[in-house]
Order: C-alpha cells, then sequence, then structure tokens
C-alpha cells in the first residue's frame, strides 16, 4: 500500500449508471494488486458533462471511464485522442500521459480479447446490430482482426451507413447495411452476431428484434449488456445450442486493459471476473 496520504482516484460518468458493477470490481482488483487506489461511480447528465471533465482534471483524477450517454459528446473536451479513438469516434476510456487528458477506446479490443476464447474472428461472417459508439469499436476492431464480412443492422440509414463507410475504407468494400425493421432474419452462413445496442439494458425481459428461429448451433451470440449478464438474447441463443458470450466478458477484457492503461501493472482478470458473478450474486 502506499504510504501517501492522498489516493489516486479514477472513476466512471455516465447516465443512468444504477447497478454499475465497475466500481466493485475495479477496487476488488486494486486491492489485489496492491495499489491504494479508488474508483469513484458519478452519475452525470448530459448537461453537466464539462463541468465534471474539468472538475476530474482540477481534482488530478488518474482517469476515467465514459459511459452512456458520453463516450461521443466527450471528445471535444479532452486534451488528446488515440489514433483508435479518432478511426472509431468514440471514446470510453481516459488516461494521463504527460500532464494531458488523452481519450482512447477499449470497447472493441476487449471485445475480441474475450471473443478469441470462443472463437477466431478471422475469416468470419460478422453481423453487428446497432451503429452507435460500441458498435463502431467492435465492428472497428474486428475488421482489423481479418473477418471475411461485416453486416451492420441499423435501424437509422444514415448513421448506418457512417459507418459501413468507414469499415470499407479499412476493409475493402466487404461491409454492408441492413436497415432494421422488424425482427431481423440472421443469415444463415453467420458465424458471429452481436447485439451492440442498448437493448435489454437493466431489462431481463426485452426482446431485441432478430428471428430466433434462424440460430444454428454454429453461431456464436454476443451481447455488450451487462446487467442483467444473461439477456433475453443470451438465453434464447443458449436453447438453440449456440455458444454466447455475455457482457461480462467484454466487461473485464475492456476493464483490464483501462487497469494497465493507468496503472502500468496487469490485473488478475480472474478477481475481476469473480467480482462481477459476486457482484451479481451469480
Amino acid at each position: 500500500m502506499s504510504s501517501l496520504s492522498l489516493q489516486d482516484i479514477v472513476c466512471c460518468m455516465g447516465q443512468p449508471l444504477g447497478r454499475n458493477p465497475t466500481q466493485y470490481m475495479m477496487e476488488k482488483a486494486f486491492s489485489a494488486a496492491g495499489l491504494d487506489w479508488r474508483f469513484l461511480t458519478l452519475e452525470v447528465s448530459p448537461e453537466h458533462l464539462v463541468a465534471a471533465v474539468e472538475g476530474m482534471k482540477a481534482m488530478g483524477f488518474r482517469g476515467g471511464i465514459f459511459a452512456l450517454p458520453h463516450q461521443l459528446t466527450v471528445l471535444p473536451h479532452l486534451d488528446a485522442l488515440t489514433e483508435t479513438a479518432k478511426v472509431v469516434g468514440a471514446v470510453n476510456l481516459v488516461y494521463v500521459s504527460q500532464d494531458k487528458y488523452v481519450g482512447d477506446n477499449t470497447d472493441g479490443k476487449g471485445f475480441v480479447e474475450a471473443l478469441q476464447k470462443l472463437m477466431d474472428p478471422k475469416g468470419k461472417n460478422i453481423v453487428v446490430l446497432g451503429a452507435g459508439g460500441t458498435a463502431r469499436a467492435i465492428s472497428v476492431e474486428l475488421a482489423l482482426a481479418g473477418v471475411e464480412s461485416i453486416t451492420i443492422v441499423n435501424r437509422t440509414v444514415g448513421r448506418g451507413q457512417e459507418l459501413v463507410t468507414l469499415l470499407n475504407q479499412t476493409f475493402d468494400g466487404r461491409a454492408r447495411l441492413v436497415q432494421w425493421d422488424g425482427d431481423y432474419a440472421v443469415d444463415p452462413e453467420t458465424d458471429l452476431l452481436v447485439n451492440a445496442t442498448s437493448i435489454g439494458l437493466r431489462d431481463e425481459s426485452a426482446h431485441v428484434p432478430v428471428d430466433f428461429e434462424v440460430f444454428t448451433e454454429q453461431m456464436v451470440v454476443a451481447d455488450v449488456i451487462h446487467n442483467p449478464p444473461k439477456t433475453n438474447l443470451l438465453k434464447a441463443a443458449g436453447q438453440r445450442g449456440c455458444k454466447t458470450l455475455d457482457g461480462l466478458e467484454m466487461l473485464v477484457g475492456h476493464a483490464a486493459i483501462d487497469f494497465t492503461t493507468w496503472t502500468g501493472i496487469s490485473p488478475d482478470t480472474t478477481i475481476m471476473r469473480e467480482a462481477l458473478e459476486e457482484y451479481f450474486e451469480l
């Protein structure tokens, strides 16, 4: 433990943040690593974001995690962005480097790291539901991992097309857009389906509009939602023999990267996963 009287502080800013397990997980990981760090959960409304970021800087926080709805709007209020954050156009991690508050995006890296435990995405056909900040981060990292194709399914054509255009700049024309209207029928050749929307957050019964009847045992179905850990989508996929990847694994994946970026130390990811399961009483 540090002999200094002042603790290093990091935080999470978003709205809403009720039942967010990140603080519990991070403080367990800090303790296991012998670090006298504290993690604060701060519910910040959009109209107070600028003041909150300035307060974080003024009080010398070592960094933070930015959750919805701030992942895009925080960009102009930071001192610098990593190349990943610039490409994705969204930030979930802020850290201090040479007295500057730098924005990065680790959502995609964390997702791919978690996915590797079930499948190698290289050469696979991918469907991503949504085109927001999380969908952008995951899609970019999957493209860089060498997938065969990505289908973006989104209700708003304009936003979806922006992501497809971005991917095709990396990916040589193998991304396409499908407008989401009614229950989406997943192509049977799909290897991985990712729900990257907020559907199901804090609502175990929420229905992601996809046709479950076309799921096959060869598919991996992933959901970025971590609260609840077992969403309606994952339950339906599991009942049809699909392998599933829950939001807790993605959370551990990007949280481990965040931890190392802040502290320079690799966390014990087993302790992080156990903390999440304890928090949700799994």
